[in-house]
Order: C-alpha cells, then structure tokens, then sequence
C-alpha cells in the first residue's frame, strides 16, 4: 500500500465520519458513500450516494480504492434481515476490485458464554444479532482463506465519546448527567465492562486500513475498563458536579417492555452484557499497532466538552 491511497467508506455515523477524517487528515484521498449523500467535510472526502446492498454500485465506488471499510449500521431491531445483503455486496464488491474488506464490528459474536474476550476467543452467539455479526465474519474469513480478497474485522465494545449520541453512554445519561441529573442503567451497575472511545475505534481502524500485515483476522479496539457507575461518575467529575444518583431498570420492567417496544424486545438479547463481566483484551492490536486506550479521565473529559459544545 501506498503512503497515501484510495478508501471507501460506506457509513457516515459516529465511526465512518471519524475514521473518513483520520485517513483525510493523513493525507488520504477518501469517498464517503452513504444512501444520502452526506458525510463530513474535507477536502480529500469525496461524499456520494450509493445503496449499500447493490455490490455494482459498491464496485463503481471502489475502483481504484486500497480498502473498502465497512461502518454502515442498518436498524438495530433489524439486523439478521439487513446484514447479510450488505455484507454479501461488499464482500463481492471486494473481489471484484481487489480492495482489502475492513468491516467494523462489535462483541456480539462471542455470545454470552465469554466474559473475557479476545480476538481469537471463540464466537459462540446463541442470539440472532450475534450469529448474524459472527456469520459475517466467517463468511468474509473463508473468501479470504480461499485467496479470493483481503478482509479484516475490527471489533468494539461499547461506544462513547465525541460524535456518539445513540449509545449506552450516550444521550440518556451524559447530558443528564452534566445538569447533575441522576441516570438509570439497563443491568448492574458495578460488573466489570469494557466502553470504546469513539477516537480510539477510527484510530485501530486507521492502523488496520494502512498496514498490510493486518489481513486475515479480526482486532479488538483498545478499551476503557471500567464499571456503569464508574463511568457515570467520571463524567461527573469531568463535568464538575456532584456525584449523581446511578440506578437500575428492574430485568422485570424490561422485559414487560419487549412485550410493547421493539427496541427493548431487542435489547433482551444482549442483557447479558451488563448482567456479568464483559471485558475485552485488545493487548495484541496495542502490540502490533501501538494503539492504546485513551485514559478514562481524558476520554470522559473530552465527551463532556463534546456535549456541551453541542448543547
């Protein structure tokens, strides 16, 4: 790969917007393509319309492009329909174009028999979003075992930080929490659980999309570990208020509530998470890349900044 080269990304969220912005501001030239059109400013940001699962439509993007980084997100409450076109166009797109595949993933695969996770820790899901974000893998690893492209997979826990609105640390509790508003949590608040800062997820993508001994496997994002209430409470102090009340959602509530709202019916599949440990161990991407998690003091301060500012 060239010092500087050609990178598609399809996605303009909190991660293809930051990852976009990494390579632009390294001096790679970057097409954006989204159904809309929109994406972040740059000079070397081309922004385009495309259909994510139209592989001739991928393929006209990506002529010419090093890699193809996969951050799209279709509905949550939707994914085992929504993935598989997806991925299946932009595996094919790939081959076609000979672009290295990075698509961006999470912890889900594993399923809930693992509560501490590494990149070569088995992908065990038993729920349908796990088995369809684990079958994607396997698909792309096999196409990739058979030497017919490159793929790679970045995987990340939960997100938080500039840009991230709709997340467990997102809107529900940073913004009540610099007005010193208490926060309610889904599961325990004290268990041991791993929070991806938005910065360090498009810098391991950066590190994956630009280094050619990254094919071939997934890597983890290195990751703040800390607790809910931990969390909760460095924001407090980043935000210069009081320590605010932390409560939780009884599982009874949440389950009463998957019976009405879809999004909490499939919140239900991953409760786990939050239920017992559930941390990552990135060592090796902190090895090979240099990659470190940002400190969890300087990560909450700079999501606090973000929030206000937006406020």
């Amino acid at each position: 790969m060239s010092s500087t080269s050609l990178h598609v990304i399809v996605g303009a969220g909190p991660v293809g917007s930051s990852i976009a912005l990494r390579l632009a501001e390294a001096g790679h030239r970057v097409v954006v393509g989204t159904r809309s059109g929109s994406g972040p400013v740059h000079d070397l940001i081309e922004r385009r319309k495309v259909d994510a699962t139209d592989a001739k439509e991928l393929q006209a993007l990506a002529r010419g492009a090093a890699t193809i980084v996969n951050c799209a997100n279709p509905p949550y409450t939707s994914w085992p329909k929504d993935w598989p076109p997806m991925a299946e166009a932009m595996l094919k797109a790939a081959k076609q174009t000979e672009a290295g595949l990075i698509t961006m993933s999470n912890l889900y695969g594993y399923g809930p028999k693992h509560q501490l996770m590494r990149a070569d820790t088995p992908l065990d899901a038993t729920g349908p979003k796990g088995r369809v974000r684990a079958d994607m893998w396997r698909n792309a690893l096999a196409a990739h075992d058979a030497g017919a492209v490159r793929v790679a997979e970045v995987r990340a826990s939960d997100f938080f930080g500039p840009g991230v609105v709709d997340a467990n640390m997102g809107e529900r509790v940073v913004p009540r929490v610099i007005r010193g508003k208490g926060v309610q949590l889904m599961g325990s608040a004290d268990e041991p659980h791993s929070f991806s800062y938005m910065p360090d997820v498009a810098a391991t993508l950066f590190a994956v999309a630009t280094d050619e001994t990254s094919w071939g496997r997934s890597w983890l994002v290195p990751s703040v570990n800390s607790t809910q209430r931990g969390m909760v409470t460095e924001f407090a102090k980043a935000a210069g208020v009081p320590a605010v009340k932390v409560s939780t959602v009884p599982n009874l509530v949440v389950s009463a509530l998957g019976l009405v709202v879809p999004m909490m019916r499939a919140l239900g599949e991953v409760r786990y998470q939050f239920a017992s440990p559930f941390v990552a161990d990135a060592g090796e991407t902190t090895t090979r890349f240099g990659v470190a998690a940002t400190d969890i003091g300087t990560a909450c301060r700079e999501t606090v900044a973000w929030w206000k500012a937006r406020a």
